[in-house]
C-alpha cells in the first residue's frame, strides 16, 4: 500500500515519498524498511532520531531531530491523533478474522423455546435457554451458556466460555471476553444468631447496553432487586468485579482488577486506573478520573476531577501527603531527639539568674 493512498485513508499531510510502499507495521523501536510506525507518547520521541521505519505517523507539531544522514529518509504521517490513526492502519493491513464460521455447529444446544435471529453463528457445545432472544448476526462461540430467558441484542460477540445467566440482557454490538460471567449471585448473606448466615436471593437482573465491552473472567453480579446497569459505551478491562445493584455510566473506562462494592453509581465518563476499589452505596460524578490502586471510600462529588490514593483525595492533595511519606524517618528522628531533650530538661531545668 503507498504513503499516499494510507494519507488519503487518514486524511494526513504527508512530508516525504508519497510513493514510498508500505509492506507493514510496526512498532517504532522495531520497524525496518518499509514499515509504517507511529508516535503517540512523548516517551518515544528519541527513537524519531533512530527508527529504521519507512514512515512514521505523527501529530502536527512533531519535530524529527538530530537524526543521522545515513539512515534512511524519514517520511512523516501527520494527523490529528497519531494513536487512532495507526489503529485504523492496523485494521487495514490486518482486518480482523470472524471468530466463527458461518452457521450452528452440530453440537451446541438450543431450546427450541429460543428465538435466532438472521446469521447467528453459535459454536461447539454452546448452550441456548429456553426463551432465548438472540439478535441478528450475533456470535456465540464455543461452550459458551445463555440461561433462561436472556435476551442480546444485534451483532454481539460472545467468546468461548462466556455465561449469561437467566433473565440478563445484553445489548447490540457486545463483546464479551473469554470466560466473562454476567449475572452471576450477588454477595448477600444474612448473620443468624447461631454465627451461620442466610443466603439472600438474588433476584434481580443485569442490563448491559449497545458497544459495551466486558474483559475476560470479569464477573458482574445480578441485582437482589431490580438491575445491575452498565450504560452503551463502557469497556471494562479483564478481572473486574461489579457487584449487585451497581450503576456505571456511558463511556466509562475501567483497567484490570478493579472492584465495585454493590449500589455504588458511577456516572459517565469516568477514567479508572487498575486495582482501584469501590466501597458500597457511594456515588462517583461524570468525568472523573481515578489513579491506578485508589481505594474510594466516599463519594467522588466533582465533575472531573481526579483522584488518587488509598483513601482516595484531589490528586493535588494527594501529591502531596505521599510527597511527605520519604521525609518521614528524619522528622520522627527530630521528633524524638525534641523529646529526650524536653525529658532532660524536666528533669534539670536551668537555673534562672534572680
Amino acid at each position: 500500500m503507498k504513503l499516499r493512498d494510507i494519507a488519503q485513508l487518514l486524511g494526513a499531510a504527508l512530508e516525504g515519498n508519497p510513493d514510498q510502499e508500505i509492506l507493514r507495521v510496526a512498532k517504532i523501536e522495531e520497524a525496518g524498511e518499509g514499515a509504517l510506525t507511529f508516535l503517540a507518547n512523548p516517551k518515544y520521541m528519541h527513537y524519531l532520531a533512530t527508527t529504521r521505519a519507512s514512515a512514521v505517523i505523527v501529530g502536527p507539531a512533531v519535530k524529527v531531530e538530530d537524526r543521522p544522514a545515513e539512515l534512511p529518509p524519514l517520511t512523516l504521517v501527520r494527523v490529528a491523533d497519531p494513536y487512532v490513526g495507526f489503529v485504523r492502519v492496523l485494521a487495514k493491513f490486518h482486518p480482523p478474522q470472524p471468530p466463527l464460521p458461518p452457521g450452528i455447529h452440530p453440537t451446541a444446544v438450543i431450546d427450541p423455546t429460543a428465538i435466532l435471529g438472521a446469521d447467528v453463528r453459535v459454536g461447539p457445545h454452546a448452550v441456548i435457554g429456553a426463551r432465548c432472544r438472540v439478535g441478528a448476526r450475533t456470535m456465540i462461540a464455543p461452550c459458551a451458556v445463555l440461561g433462561n430467558d436472556v435476551q442480546i441484542g444485534d451483532d454481539a460477540l460472545l467468546y468461548a466460555n462466556v455465561s449469561v445467566r437467566e433473565g440478563c440482557r445484553i445489548g447490540s454490538r457486545c463483546i464479551l471476553q473469554p470466560g466473562a460471567v454476567i449475572g452471576s449471585d450477588g454477595f448477600g448473606f444474612a448473620p443468624k444468631p447461631d454465627g451461620s448466615y442466610e443466603k439472600i436471593p438474588q433476584m434481580g437482573i443485569v442490563v448491559i447496553e449497545d458497544d459495551v465491552e466486558i474483559g475476560a473472567n470479569t464477573t458482574v453480579d445480578r441485582a437482589t432487586l431490580g438491575e445491575t446497569r452498565i450504560k452503551k459505551g463502557t469497556k471494562l478491562d479483564n478481572l473486574i468485579q461489579v457487584a449487585h445493584n451497581v450503576t456505571i455510566g456511558e463511556n466509562t473506562v475501567m483497567a484490570a482488577q478493579s472492584g465495585i462494592s454493590g449500589s455504588t453509581h458511577i456516572g459517565k465518563n469516568v477514567m479508572v486506573g487498575g486495582q482501584v476499589g469501590f466501597t458500597g452505596h457511594v456515588e462517583v460524578a461524570d468525568g472523573v478520573k481515578i489513579g491506578a490502586q485508589s481505594g474510594v471510600h466516599r463519594s467522588l462529588t466533582t465533575a472531573n476531577g481526579t483522584y488518587f490514593g488509598t483513601p482516595a483525595y484531589p490528586h493535588r492533595e494527594a501529591m502531596r501527603i505521599y510527597g511527605s511519606f520519604p521525609q518521614l524517618p528524619d522528622l520522627l528522628a527530630t521528633v524524638r531527639n525534641l523529646m529526650k531533650r524536653i525529658e532532660e530538661l524536666s528533669k534539670h531545668p536551668p537555673k534562672t539568674q534572680s
